[in-house]
């Protein structure tokens, strides 16, 4: 199966959301796998991305007087022409980030099974509701959500589908409209998707896509949207959500993770090696949610060590098109430094490499081996930072109290994994971790593809949720209105106000005796 055409990076490219593209300068877009230059992509400016926002406000207005059922059958068919067109869209994904295909597939499930999704349950999660009034009969209130305005959304290079539209898409069932700053390394992916929202019947100005650098497009999001959807770093997170509060818009962020597996005496070891393996190496582990800690109680780690070096050491490495590699490259120079610094690191003081370790330049520039270290202590980096590449650590403990422990001795809490003896044991273990999501017999698609649930990060792992109703709720505001009708708040008729005001606290007592109060 080919990379994607020089005729389909054209088609792409005429999308961008800068009027004189032509005339700008330009970056080079890569191909993972060997490095060469795909194409090339316009650098856009603050005033791009400004006038990118107004003309959004703009054509937000007439999309927000649409009903809410309206705006979610243009995400329903948007979701059909993922799956019509998911061969090129793994195909882009592939080329832009290196990811073997299996996981490239991953992510454009999940792209149309989240718009499916928010198009299925938007309409009724932003209808008007009921709610009790203060004087039963009295007061009538209901509870209505409108649109922010514009959403800015910063989305990452690791998943460049589906980090940038999984958000998007809510945002636009509930009336919004989106200008979204894709990462330098991947703005085909964005374009891509957007080129299928307007054949699904998004006018073109609601889903503006301005690349450029975050020190410049990104920093005009902040300064000019409604509210900000970000994921990457904590530390950008950081200093994202700080610029938003200064404004006092919403900020929404799913950031890093430095996330544990547990593993406990009673757990069936070749699944847990074959879990492992999966959660540990999915997009060659540049996952936020993957895992890079594996605490296995003593009795069997010496068993389970082996046993998934073995399996890691099988792994199939290639740059290819179809489903033959288990992984792919790495995205870029950065991540391979990043995993060679921890690897070199931890060796030289004292940590013990059972599989991979190596660059292997002989498939392509960016590739590394899927990596299984033991022997990992508290003084070596890849020991509480995140690597963000295919290197793991495996930690033997002495019972599942110490592995609890361990697991949520670090500042992260985004995902975490439970592989126990029966699923009584691992729902105990797992209600003690402190992570956003928890998979048992799972790394992270359980939770990840249940777009029903809630998705986010506890401490610096993240600030709200993507999925389920926050995952919409969110790009909202509530407004409340409230009807007073023949009884007055502050007095009755026909009752002296002075009596009213006397007997009105205990009527307000007594309340909680009728029922449903």
């Amino acid at each position: 199966m080919p990379r994607p055409t020089a005729d389909y990076f054209a088609r792409l490219g005429a999308l961008v959301a800068i009027d004189d593209a032509a005339d700008r300068p330009t970056r080079p877009v890569l191909e993972a796998f060997s490095g060469a230059e795909m194409a090339t992509i316009p650098v856009g400016t603050a005033e791009d991305l400004e006038t990118a926002v107004t003309r959004a406000r703009l054509a937000q207005k007439p999309w927000a007087a649409r009903t809410a059922a309206d705006r979610a059958s243009v995400i329903d068919r948007f979701s059909e022409l993922v799956h019509r067109n998911a061969g090129a869209l793994m195909d882009i994904a592939q080329a832009e980030t290196g990811k073997a295909r299996a996981y490239a597939q991953e992510e454009v499930l999940d792209v149309a099974l989240t718009a499916r999704h928010y198009a299925t349950v938007g309409p009724k999660l932003l209808a008007d509701r009921k709610v009790k009034g203060v004087i039963p009969g009295a007061t009538s209130v209901r509870v209505r959500h409108q649109p922010k305005g514009v959403i800015g959304v910063i989305s990452p290079w690791n998943y460049p589908l589906t980090l940038a539209v999984s958000d998007a898409v809510a945002a636009l069932v509930a009336g919004n409209g989106v200008v979204i700053k894709p990462d330098s390394q991947t703005p085909y992916c964005a374009l891509a998707l957007a080129e299928l929202l307007y054949e699904a019947g998004l006018p073109r100005e609601l889903f503006a896509v301005v690349p450029g650098p975050g020190s410049v497009v990104g920093q005009a999001i902040v300064a000019t949207t409604d509210y900000v959807m970000f994921t990457g770093s904590s530390a950008t997170g950081a200093t994202l959500a700080e610029q938003a509060g200064r404004r006092l818009i919403g900020f929404s962020a799913e950031l890093g993770g430095k996330n544990p597996m547990i593993v406990t005496a009673g757990a069936d070891i070749g699944k847990a090696v074959e879990g492992a393996a999966r959660a540990c190496y999915s997009n060659s582990g540049q996952l936020c949610i993957s895992i890079e800690r594996l605490y296995v109680e003593k009795s069997i780690a010496d068993e389970f060590t082996a046993k998934f070096a073995e399996y890691v050491r099988n792994m199939k490495l290639d740059a290819t098109y179809d489903f033959s590699a288990d992984m792919g490259s790495l995205a870029s120079a950065a991540q391979v430094e990043t995993a060679e610094a921890h690897v070199a690191d931890a060796v030289a003081k004292g940590a013990t490499v059972l599989a991979g370790g190596k660059r292997r330049a002989d498939l392509g520039p960016f590739f590394y081996e899927p990596t299984v270290l033991t022997g990992v202590t508290e003084e070596m980096t890849c020991y509480g930072d995140e690597t963000f590449g295919p290197v793991v650590s495996v930690y033997p403990v002495d019972t599942v109290d110490e592995a609890i422990a361990l697991a949520n001795d670090t500042p992260y809490g985004l995902n975490a994994s439970v592989w126990a003896g029966s699923s009584a044991q691992a729902q105990q273990i797992a209600e003690q971790l402190r992570a956003g999501t928890v998979n048992i017999d799972e790394g992270y698609a359980a939770a990840w593809a249940s777009t029903a649930a809630p998705m986010g990060g506890m401490g610096i792992s993240g600030v709200g949720r993507r999925h389920g109703e926050e995952g919409l709720l969110k790009y909202t505001e509530s407004q409340t209105i409230a009807e007073q009708r023949f009884l007055g708040i502050d007095r009755a008729p026909g009752i002296p106000q002075g009596v009213y005001r006397a007997v009105t606290p205990l009527a307000m007592r007594a309340l909680k005796y009728l029922p449903g109060r």
